[in-house]
């Protein structure tokens, strides 16, 4: 299929959005991450939610480089980073939360959790054909 003019210019107003979009994600994720260690340094106190909190900005990050170099957005990037979420909440707030909400939480993970092993599943059992 031949592609107009306008067809052509539209996606490179795109693909510049794109581009711009991904350069925030990264300096907000950085910004966010280096008041986080600020904030350890000065309480001269890390914690387990301290440190999952870094894994999130390390997978945000992650994604946006596997982006990069590709052009594809892995779907276990968004899931890893929705465990790693759940799981901080999980260690945040476990005071606060009843049995039912903890093993709501719980499942979340675990479903999650099951959902990227059919992924690697799938790409290794099915491959779609392309290159990875």
């Amino acid at each position: 299929m031949r592609q107009n003019k306008y067809t052509q210019q539209a996606i490179s107003v795109l693909g510049l959005i794109e581009f711009l979009g991904l350069i925030i994600i990264t300096i907000a994720t950085i910004v966010a991450g280096a008041i986080e260690v600020n904030v350890m340094l000065t309480a001269r106190n890390v914690t387990l939610a301290d440190l999952l909190l870094m894994f999130l900005y390390l997978e945000i990050l992650a994604m946006v480089a596997v982006y990069f170099e590709s052009g594809k957005l892995p779907v276990q990037f968004p899931i890893f980073i929705a465990i790693v979420a759940l799981a901080r909440y999980l260690v945040l707030d476990l005071k606060n939360l009843d049995h039912w909400d903890m093993l709501g939480v719980a499942t979340s993970i675990l479903l999650l959790t099951a959902a990227v092993l059919v992924v690697r599943y799938g790409h290794v059992k099915l491959p779609s054909g392309e290159k990875e």
